[in-house]
C-alpha cells in the first residue's frame, strides 16, 4: 500500500495510518520541536491546530491565504528569531490545506513554495479533501497547480473521502519517512491499519491509476450533438468538475450566498444563522436539489447545516 501510494502521488516513499485525525496530531509533533516555529493558515484543521500545540514550537497564525501577511510572518521569524531562547529559528515550517473542509477555498500552492524556495522554509500540505478529487491524473492540488510534488517537502493525506475507506498517509523523501517511521508516536503506539481497509484503498487507487486491468476509472457519456449520438470518454475526475460547476452556477441563480473556489469540490452555503438550518433544507427540497440523494445522504446534509 504504501509503495502504491508513493507511486501514485509522485515520490520517494509513503507512510500510512489507521486513522485520518492522528495522521497530522500525532505527527507534527514529530517534525516540529520548541526550536521550530510553525506558520500556519486561520482556517486550518483542528487536527493540525492540535498537532502544532502538541509539538511545543512557536505558532504564529496567517490570514486565509494571505500570501503578503505569510510573507510578513516569515521575515519576522527570520529577523527576531526564538522568543523564548532568543536565538534563530531552527526550522519554519508552513501549513497549509489543499482544499479547506468549511470554506471550500483552494490554496494558492505555487506562492507558497515560492515563499518556502526564498527563504528556506518547510511546506506542510495537508491533502485530504483534495486528493483523488482534484487534477488531471487525481494527485489534489499539487497535480491541480501543475508543481512537483517535490517541492513539498511533507504531503499529508486521507483515505476517507475518495477512497471510501479509513485512515491516512504522509509521502515525501525516503529521510523523512525513515524518520518518522522511526519516531512518529503514530508508528509507535498505534495500531495498524486493518488489512480489508488497505485492500479498499489498494483497489480504490489502481483504478485511479488505471493499474487495475479495466476501464473503470473512466465513463462514458453519450452527448446528443444535431441529432447524432457522440460518444465522449470523460474522466470522473473531470464530470465532478462540471458538476461542480454546474451546482454553483444554480445556486447562485437561487440566490443562495455559495463560498469557495469554483473548481473546489466542496460547496458552503453560507445560511448565517442557526435557526435558518431547517428552513434552508426545506427550500432545498422545494427546489428538487435533494430530490436525487438517497436517505443517508440527506442525512448527511442534515447534518452538515446542524
Amino acid at each position: 500500500l504504501e509503495k502504491l501510494v508513493a507511486q501514485f502521488i509522485g515520490v520517494d516513499d509513503a507512510i500510512c495510518f489507521s486513522m485520518g485525525f492522528a495522521t497530522n496530531s500525532l505527527n507534527t509533533p514529530c517534525l516540529a520541536d520548541e526550536n521550530s516555529i510553525i506558520i500556519s493558515d486561520q482556517f486550518n484543521h483542528a487536527s493540525l491546530i492540535l498537532g502544532s500545540r502538541m509539538s511545543r514550537a512557536t505558532v504564529r497564525i496567517f490570514k486565509h491565504d494571505d500570501m503578503a501577511d505569510l510573507e510578513r510572518l516569515i521575515r519576522n521569524a527570520i529577523v527576531y528569531g526564538n522568543p523564548k531562547t532568543k536565538k534563530p529559528f531552527t526550522k519554519i515550517l508552513i501549513i497549509v490545506e489543499g482544499i479547506y473542509s468549511m470554506e471550500g477555498s483552494i490554496c494558492n500552492l505555487p506562492a507558497i513554495i515560492a515563499l518556502k524556495k526564498k527563504y528556506g522554509a518547510y511546506i506542510y500540505l495537508d491533502e485530504a479533501h483534495s486528493i483523488g478529487a482534484m487534477g488531471p491524473r487525481g494527485r489534489g492540488i499539487v497535480d491541480y497547480w501543475g508543481c512537483d510534488p517535490h517541492d513539498v517537502d511533507i504531503l499529508m493525506g486521507t483515505f476517507t473521502k475518495s477512497f471510501s475507506a479509513a485512515g491516512g498517509y504522509i509521502a515525501g523523501n525516503k529521510q523523512l519517512i525513515n524518520y518518522i517511521r522511526a519516531n512518529s508516536a503514530a508508528t509507535i503506539y498505534a495500531l495498524p491499519m486493518s488489512p480489508p481497509v488497505a485492500q479498499q484503498i489498494i483497489s480504490s487507487m489502481k483504478i485511479m491509476m488505471g493499474l487495475d486491468g479495466s476501464n473503470d476509472g473512466k465513463r462514458y457519456m453519450r452527448v446528443i450533438l444535431l441529432c447524432q449520438y457522440v460518444y465522449v470518454r470523460e474522466m470522473r475526475r473531470q464530470n465532478l468538475r462540471r458538476n461542480t460547476h454546474y451546482f454553483r452556477k444554480h445556486l447562485k441563480r437561487m440566490g443562495c450566498i455559495v463560498c469557495g473556489s469554483d473548481d473546489s469540490p466542496i460547496v458552503p452555503i453560507m445560511l448565517y444563522y442557526p435557526t435558518k438550518c431547517g428552513f434552508g433544507i426545506e427550500i432545498l427540497n422545494r427546489k428538487k436539489i435533494l430530490k436525487y440523494l438517497s436517505t443517508a445522504e440527506k442525512n448527511v446534509m442534515n447534518f452538515s447545516f446542524l
